[in-house]
């Protein structure tokens, strides 16, 4: 259950495409919502993207707020990644899009992907050091990327919130709004404290 308005004054943005699986952007905004957050739709172009449901095409859209070129990583709190085959695809071909992610990590702000998803934090190049889950199918992808897979409903590592499909859904909202909530994070702070002493103040 979201504890109402433990994100009341957080601004969050929600990076999508056309082809992002509608539970999967739905279900954490209403999550996002309900804590009390702003949420805003930030896409490639204006307008309205349509979402995918399973196997096709869902007779379902929603208006874009932002796009990528009318904003910034400053202007927000935190992000959400919904997945979906196409919309990460679409997204991660856009320099300014895949820009947004990188200032986003260097802000240390907290970043919330699914599914597919994650294929965003690879392509930005920020999953180095980091444990992640995603979709089973682009596992290599994120080992590849420098990351630590592993196959659990839904994983934490610095800020970054990942998990697998929308079956983890109940998992992934809990975990986002929690993580939202505590604000920024150190990006560096677990390759620190994982140092050896020795090293640390070398």
């Amino acid at each position: 259950m979201v504890v109402v308005e433990k994100l009341t004054g957080k601004k969050v943005a929600i990076l999508a495409a056309d082809g992002f699986e509608v539970s999967e952007l739905f279900e954490p905004k209403n999550a996002l919502l309900q804590a009390g957050a702003k949420v805003f739709i930030v896409s490639l172009s204006s307008g309205s993207i349509r979402g995918w449901e399973k196997k096709d095409w869902a007779n379902k859209e929603i208006s874009v707020d932002l796009t990528v070129n009318d904003t910034s990583a400053k202007d927000f709190d935190a992000l959400v990644l919904p997945g979906g085959v196409i919309n990460p695809d679409l997204l991660r071909q856009n320099e300014k899009a895949v820009q947004f992610i990188r200032d986003m990590v260097e802000a240390g702000k907290p970043i919330a992907a699914i599914c597919h998803g994650p294929w965003m934090l690879a392509e930005a190049g920020v999953l180095e050091g980091r444990t992640v889950t995603s979709y089973g199918s682009i596992r290599t992808d994120m080992i590849n990327a420098g990351a630590a897979w592993v196959d659990q409903s839904v994983v934490v590592d610095r800020g970054f919130i990942t998990s697998r499909s929308p079956e983890d859904l109940s998992d992934f909202n809990k975990k986002m709004v929690e993580e939202f909530a505590q604000g920024p994070h150190d990006p560096f702070r677990r390759a620190y404290e994982d140092m050896p002493e020795a090293q640390r103040y070398q």
